[in-house]
């Protein structure tokens, strides 16, 4: 569990099955969401659903502020915190395929593993293709290995390239929260509802 082990606030032992725990809710909840619909989350695209962007904004908010307040009273080091490295290049690119995946099977890696979870055959189909995915990807990764690593900027935040305080980053951040909140409803308002 990280920063947590670290500070010995959780022994090494547990962190499987604090994880394991983690994840069971993790998917309880993106079920009792209605996220194993493949209609519900593409309804983002298309305008008559925005409980996925609602949900993810909630979640990055709530992980935000418990971030800074924990950074805060001491329990976390940030200099601790593993950081992926970003590949601009290969992230936009990746970004789009993602996106256009997301659109035309209606799910992300996560939810179509929910679906598979309850039965659904659009969630196995789509899961099918993910696996099919990264097992073509690894096989053409040699030829473009220089390529996905193109535009390495290394192991950076937002708040570090833009010079700004995790404080100022989370207060704005939730300003343009709420104004994506009230967006959303005035457009689902004017959106035709779909009934899944």
């Amino acid at each position: 569990m990280g920063p947590l082990t670290y500070y010995d606030i959780i022994s090494p032992e547990w962190n499987y099955v604090i994880a394991l725990i983690i994840g069971f809710f993790f998917g309880y909840i993106l079920e009792a969401s209605g996220f194993s619909s493949s209609r519900k989350l593409a309804g983002v695209f298309y305008g008559y659903d925005f409980a996925v962007i609602r949900v993810f904004i909630t979640a990055v908010l709530v992980a935000i502020i418990g971030l800074l307040y924990m950074g805060y009273f001491g329990l976390i080091d940030y200099k601790v915190l593993f950081i992926h490295p970003t590949f601009m290049t290969s992230a936009i690119v990746g970004g789009i395929i993602m996106g256009f995946g997301f659109i035309m099977g209606g799910f992300c890696p996560g939810t179509s593993l929910t679906a598979v979870a309850i039965g659904k055959l659009d969630g196995w189909v789509f899961t099918g293709g993910l696996i099919l995915g990264i097992f073509f990807f690894s096989l053409i990764f040699p030829f473009i290995e220089k390529w996905y690593y193109a535009g390495d900027m290394g192991h950076v935040k937002i708040t570090d390239y833009y010079g700004i305080s995790d404080g100022v980053f989370t207060f704005w951040f939730a300003v343009i929260s709420v104004i994506i909140f009230v967006a959303s409803s005035l457009i689902k308002r004017r959106v035709k509802p779909i009934r899944y």
